[in-house]
């Protein structure tokens, strides 16, 4: 396969100061909720503290020099943990990076109390490697919306296998759940596989919600990809699941209805205000679109409907900033712990489709890498 898996993402489609300032999203009971309508939006721009921030670290060669997912959670003592699936290391020479520069499959990049960054991988100082690598080592895990939830920090795996040369051939294998302490980031407290009958890649979002926590997932059939619900009684994900069935829940996993169309793989889903949810995603009815767009339901299960633009993105394409018709966008996530319901933190990933040695990834560090935008909205 390519050395750049980074392309395959793309293809299968802060101050410490600002970190403790900003705000947690509550999450109240949808029963004792009051709906209200959806909220417009004020404005949409780039996040210059945040986006100074990653491009700095990734500038210094430090561990981090890139990568995509871009999911985060609040851990305890004031720490930012962002989590990221296929991830390019140092040595780096920026604007350039050099061809021998590794890439990994996932890795951690956390922001302490201090505002001090560090990438946590697998592996050896001398030999990095992936954080999280599956049994079959033919196979690799990109993570899902890690969610600091019961005491743990429970991270959503997808597994992959390579079934060609090309940037499109790889298939899904199935998904996981990986548990870690707080205090130990490098090694899982366990791994377990979560369910799979249906070929959902589920974990895309996880919501916890009064005595529910939700879990999202998405079923990629090509252009199409669908939404899929469950749920568990509390905040261990590996309790019983139970799918929504569209009027229900139900133990049995086909059984899972496909709640919406044209969602992007990796979205978010979270509640703005009581009886008020936003669902947010690149606009899965394009191909690499650059349409970051939301929809808004009354329930954790939506219908989610409303379809407002949030956000073009201006890297894209030929004629988006770089000027290059093999960049894209894509996974768009609203990061809640660091947002407020009239201030949104959203990232979304920049790629290339050239997948070379030596290509697009090399010749420009900054394409590799998230952007983060605020988004300030207001009510009715």
């Amino acid at each position: 396969m390519p050395h750049p898996m980074a392309t395959r993402r793309a293809a299968a489609l802060l101050t410490g100061t600002a970190l403790a300032l900003a705000g947690t999203l509550t999450l109240a009971d949808p029963a004792s909720a009051h709906p209200s309508g959806p909220p417009t939006v004020v404005s949409a721009v780039p996040d210059q503290a945040l986006n100074a921030r990653f491009t700095a670290y990734g500038n210094s060669g430090a561990g981090w020099t890139g990568a995509d997912s871009t999911w985060s959670a609040r851990l305890p003592g004031g720490r930012e943990l962002f989590l990221f699936s296929d991830t390019f290391l140092g040595p780096i020479t920026p604007p350039t990076r050099p061809t021998t520069a590794p890439l990994v499959h996932n890795s951690f990049v956390q922001i302490d109390a201090h505002g001090r960054m560090s990438t946590i991988l697998g592996g050896t100082r001398e030999h990095p490697d992936s954080l999280l690598i599956p049994p079959d080592p033919a196979h690799w895990y990109w993570l899902g919306a890690g969610t600091y939830l019961g005491g743990v920090l429970q991270v959503p795996l997808t597994e992959w296998r390579s079934t060609g040369p090309g940037a499109f051939d790889l298939a899904l294998v199935g998904s996981s759940l990986a548990r870690f302490s707080p205090n130990d980031l490098r090694h899982p407290l366990s791994v377990t596989e979560l369910p799979r009958e249906l070929g959902v890649e589920w974990g895309q979002w996880v919501l916890p919600q009064g005595p529910w926590t939700y879990v999202y997932g998405v079923e990629d059939k090509g252009l199409d990809k669908y939404l899929h619900i469950a749920r568990v009684r509390g905040t261990d994900l590996r309790a019983p699941w139970q799918f929504f069935t569209g009027s229900g829940w139900s133990a049995s996993e086909t059984d899972s209805v496909r709640v919406m169309d044209f969602v992007a793989p990796e979205l978010s889903i979270h509640q703005l205000r009581p009886g008020l949810y936003m669902l947010t995603t690149l606009d899965g009815t394009e191909v690499f679109s650059n349409h970051l767009v939301a929809y808004f339901g009354t329930s954790p299960t939506g219908p989610f409907t409303n379809k407002t633009a949030l956000y073009t993105t201006p890297e894209t394409g030929l004629f988006g900033s770089y000027g290059n018709p093999n960049v894209v966008t894509y996974n768009a996530h609203v990061h809640t712990e660091l947002s407020t319901p009239d201030r949104l933190v959203i990232s979304y990933n920049v790629n290339s489709l050239d997948s070379t040695i030596g290509g697009d990834l090399y010749r420009d560090v900054s394409i590799y890498r998230p952007r983060f935008i605020d988004v300030t909205l207001a009510y009715r």
